[in-house]
């Protein structure tokens, strides 16, 4: 693993966050390999802060990722395997271009164009922007109790989220398994920009780069760059559900919201969460 493998304690955390990240990923058969990432870039992965990555870490065809532990002694932590310009990295990048373009062949069930995504409330379906796509507020997913329930949002060019955006997933499936359309997913015609503080969810897929602003988290999903730079800053990203946020391995349905609660993530979260303040103990002045 590559956190602090000098610490018993958290080797054993980052050993159950990988544990559940495989076990989990099968429901996300789309993203074949890519779903063991929780970042995964093109040209560059940047990371400034206190980053705090559930999953493999990866760039593919470039080699330059900055900012984490065990590369350059940075601030950035992740649970899984680096793989940086290699082979594993390279068949990943293969399986997220595969996954993106099926995503934009699909038939779209309702047309946003020119909408904010803020303050409605969606149920499963194919939801199809021409250009850009914006989120102001809270956006509340419906999965309607569906275990096969999947969002899927197609985005001609650019997905802008303002600054303390937040996206609510509700009611669950309260079976054990999720069915294998399940999921969400952001299929981005150029790059996204994900606002200071805001609570994401899901498969963010973009065609270029991907920009996590200050504060911001992808709580259910991942950041995956086909062409470009990831660049984060301070941020909190959880592949460990392999769907991106419906699954709810064997525990009740319902609400599920992008907050960082030791009953929503269990053993991988609350280590997670102690990690990230021990980091930052750690970081203050004698």
């Amino acid at each position: 693993m590559h956190i602090l493998s000098s610490c018993p304690t958290l080797r054993s955390v980052a050993a159950s966050a990988a544990i559940l990240s495989l076990a989990t990923a099968v429901s996300a058969q789309l993203l074949g390999v890519a779903a063991s990432y929780g970042v995964l870039g093109s040209s560059t992965v940047t990371n400034t802060g206190s980053t705090v990555i559930t999953g493999n870490l990866g760039l593919s065809p470039g080699s330059a990722i900055t900012g984490f532990s065990t590369i350059d002694g940075g601030p950035g932590l992740f649970t899984g395997a680096l793989n940086q310009g290699n082979a594993a990295a390279a068949q990943a990048r293969s399986d997220l271009t595969a996954a993106y373009v099926n995503l934009a062949g699909l038939s779209f069930t309702s047309d946003l164009s020119g909408l904010d995504l803020g303050g409605m409330t969606l149920t499963p379906g194919v939801y199809y922007f021409g250009s850009s796509a914006q989120l102001t507020g809270l956006l509340t997913l419906d999965a309607e109790g569906n275990n096969n329930a999947r969002f899927v949002f197609q985005i001609g060019s650019t997905l802008t989220t303002a600054s303390d955006s937040r996206i609510t997933l509700i009611n669950r499936s309260t079976g054990a398994e999720c069915g294998p359309d399940n999921g969400l997913f952001w299929q981005v015609g150029s790059s996204a920009t994900i606002g200071s503080n805001s609570a994401f969810a899901g498969n963010l897929l973009a065609l270029t780069s991907i920009t996590l602003d200050t504060g911001a988290s992808i709580d259910f999903g991942r950041a995956l760059a086909r062409n470009g730079a990831v660049t984060l800053d301070d941020n909190r990203i959880d592949a460990s559900d392999g769907d991106g946020g419906f699954c709810p391995n064997g525990a009740a349905g319902g609400a599920l919201a992008p907050v960082p609660e030791a009953g929503t993530y269990g053993l991988a979260g609350v280590g997670l969460l102690l990690l990230v303040a021990w980091r930052r103990r750690e970081a203050r002045p004698s």
